[in-house]
């Protein structure tokens, strides 16, 4: 993952702009590229600059969280309701329910609060299935609005950066009262690398938000037919009163 995150970060630098030729060129005839872009980094203000790299550090801590919490909730639900309708087959409710509790991730949860219900019937197991389902969808997209917030917050302070690094510009014109490039260029090279650092910040969390929705997605489908296939296995092997 390190890796394509280096990967993506180079191929922004290289193709957005033309400030990123520049960067290119630099990093090709520095002895480190990491060197470069920490230079360009100094050079555009610790003010902006700081805010981007809060954004960048704290929206990457919650998609590794989630990350790591999707992984561990992924569970082989084939296997999970192969289990349970050993136990349901012969008669053994509990034990299906200690093998669903004993399982990690909502998918086993829902099926311990349907085995749990069926002693009611059918229609109260749908229910606790649909209630409990609901409550593990909110589990799996916490943090989610945090990553959202940063992946907005980071090109807006870069966008922010670039306007004030204009002002800059336009006060330096005002006050020596020469047009010359020599002049404006510190404002407006700090303009470019605010907003570049603020897009490259938002691209690379909205990949990480992308594959976290994929991934909540799958286990949903999942959640949804084990919760389908569940009742169908209670009814075969009459459990249902």
């Amino acid at each position: 993952m390190r890796k394509f995150v280096a990967l993506a970060i180079v191929f922004i630098l290289a193709s957005t702009f033309g400030a990123f030729d520049v960067l290119a060129q630099e990093a090709e005839t520095s002895a480190s590229g990491f060197q470069a872009i920490k230079q360009y980094f100094i050079q555009g203000g610790w003010t902006f600059m700081s805010l981007v790299l809060i954004c960048l550090i704290l929206g990457l801590a919650f998609c590794i969280e989630r990350i790591i919490t999707l992984n561990i909730a992924t569970v082989n639900t084939d296997k999970l309701l192969g289990g349970i309708e050993e136990h349901l087959a012969s008669g053994d409710v509990s034990g299906a329910m200690e093998l669903a509790k004993s399982t990690p991730g909502p998918t086993a949860s829902i099926m311990y609060e349907g085995l749990r219900s069926s002693s009611s019937g059918p229609e109260a197991v749908e229910k606790a299935i649909v209630s409990y389902g609901s409550v593990q969808m909110g589990l799996l997209e916490k943090g989610l609005v945090w990553i959202s917030l940063f992946i907005a917050i980071a090109p807006m302070l870069g966008f922010m950066g670039t306007v004030l690094g204009m002002i800059e510009a336009f006060d330096r014109i005002e006050a020596v009262g020469d047009l010359s490039p020599s002049v404006v260029a510190g404002g407006i090279k700090i303009a470019l690398l605010t907003t570049v650092f603020g897009l490259i910040v938002a691209i690379i969390l909205q990949i990480f938000y992308n594959y976290i929705v994929s991934k909540i997605d799958g286990i949903v489908n999942k959640m949804e037919d084990a919760s389908i296939a569940l009742v169908d296995v209670m009814a075969r092997n009459k459990v249902f009163k």
